[in-house]
């Protein structure tokens, strides 16, 4: 075993770094995180209603953990788009008779 540490900062982003490389892995991993939220906003209003309603707490940390669902997969959105930009701009960059 070698003395190196593991830092798990450094293991995350050569993950992600490696998942979110090409297009059809971001957008694969959007579609399942948009499915994910929708199951759980649905599964929340009409098949565990009851449940929330029981506890406040229940109720608070469901939908709160359904809000961020939402806005990470915004996020996701977002840098996809900038991911987009960014493959899009690089070919004609390159090219020396485009302006």
């Amino acid at each position: 075993m070698s003395n190196r540490t593991i830092n798990l900062w450094s293991v995350s982003k050569g993950l992600a770094g490696q998942i979110l490389q090409t297009r059809k892995e971001r957008r694969r991993l959007m579609s399942q995180m948009l499915l994910l939220a929708l199951g759980m906003m649905a599964a929340g209003l009409w098949l565990l209603d009851h449940w929330l309603a029981a506890n406040l707490w229940r109720f608070f940390l469901w939908w709160a953990g359904c809000a961020g669902i939402c806005s990470l997969t915004m996020l996701f959105a977002l840098y996809d788009c900038a991911a987009v930009i960014r493959e899009e701009r690089a070919p004609r960059q390159s090219d020396p008779g485009h302006r």
